[in-house]
């Protein structure tokens, strides 16, 4: 299948296509499937009562890579999906999803992913999504996923989620229960400029013994955007679990963070950091000392921080 111009460049930028992948693949373009292919031991099928599909993993799959990249090319649409993952028990394998929107006309697009992910016990699942906006149009690029996971005895989940440039307006709302020897490592990165507005609240309750969960967030504010990060951690047995929030600030810029720790179990241990600053002088004159502009010096900062 051939894509278009404006379609490959976001389907590179979010999800590094430069075609179509081998393996399991779903791809959706402006509200419908476009591409989808299962593989022997990585199920696709689409939901018979909403938009959407249910992805199941076979137990004991281990190595492979499934592509789920989303974008929206047609001004004025606003696409609702409906995704769930079922990763099955031992099995290992990434996912790569993500958003891209082209909007450049005066009218909203936006998305809005509904994703469930079941881990059956002792399996490990790494997944990154990447969101990006660009178009010349006055209409807003508007991203809400709303995500909720599921982590069995032993099972392992990483989730990288990066918001690259170009989104006006997003909510992330997310919820995590692990249970026993569960591990969760949530990480978040993101870059806000002009009249940008991001949201992430997370609520992360490890309900079972010897359970781990990580939240940790860099961004970025600058010019006159906005950002709010809330993330709770609620311990119901003996488990260990951190919040990390770090934060440059710039401009007019107005960033909040709400780290919240909630301990129903003696033995929960919770910790948090949270840290919101300006770029430091000190960086800023070693860079330029090496022959680099003050903007050159901020731009190379800000891309070692949100590494």
């Amino acid at each position: 299948m051939k894509f278009g111009e404006i379609e490959t460049n976001l389907l590179k930028t979010i999800a590094n296509l430069d075609g179509v992948p081998k393996g399991a693949v779903n791809i959706r373009i402006d509200g419908s499937p476009a591409l989808r292919h299962s593989s022997p031991n990585i199920q696709i099928i689409p939901k018979q009562d909403k938009p959407g599909f249910d992805l199941t993993v076979a137990p004991g799959t281990k190595g492979e890579t499934v592509h789920v990249p989303v974008i929206l090319t047609k001004s004025g649409l606003k696409d609702l999906v409906y995704n769930t993952f079922i990763i099955g028990e031992h099995a290992e394998v990434t996912i790569i999803a993500g958003c891209g929107i082209h909007n450049s006309s005066h009218m909203n697009s936006q998305h809005d992913g509904i994703h469930e992910f079941i881990l059956h016990p002792y399996s490990k699942l790494k997944y990154v999504e990447k969101h990006y906006g660009e178009g010349s149009g006055e209409g807003k690029r508007i991203l809400n996923p709303t995500t909720t996971v599921q982590v069995a005895e032993g099972a392992l989940i990483e989730m990288e989620m990066v918001r690259i440039a170009g989104v006006d307006d997003a909510v992330r709302t997310t919820t995590v229960h692990i249970q026993e020897k569960g591990y969760v490592k949530m990480v978040e990165r993101l870059l806000t400029h002009g009249d940008q507005h991001a949201e992430s609240h997370v609520e992360m309750y490890i309900e079972g013994q010897g359970g781990t969960g990580q939240v940790l967030s860099r961004s970025v504010a600058k010019e006159n955007s906005t950002q709010v990060f809330k993330a709770a951690l609620i311990g119901r047995a003996e488990c260990t679990g951190h919040v990390e929030c770090d934060s440059i600030i710039m401009d007019q810029s107005k960033i909040k963070a709400i780290p919240q720790l909630v301990a129903e179990d003696t033995n929960a241990v919770l910790t948090h950091e949270a840290a919101i600053g300006k770029i430091a002088g000190e960086q800023l004159i070693k860079l330029m000392s090496l022959g680099l502009t003050e903007q050159q010096a901020i731009d190379t900062i800000i891309e070692g921080f949100l590494r």
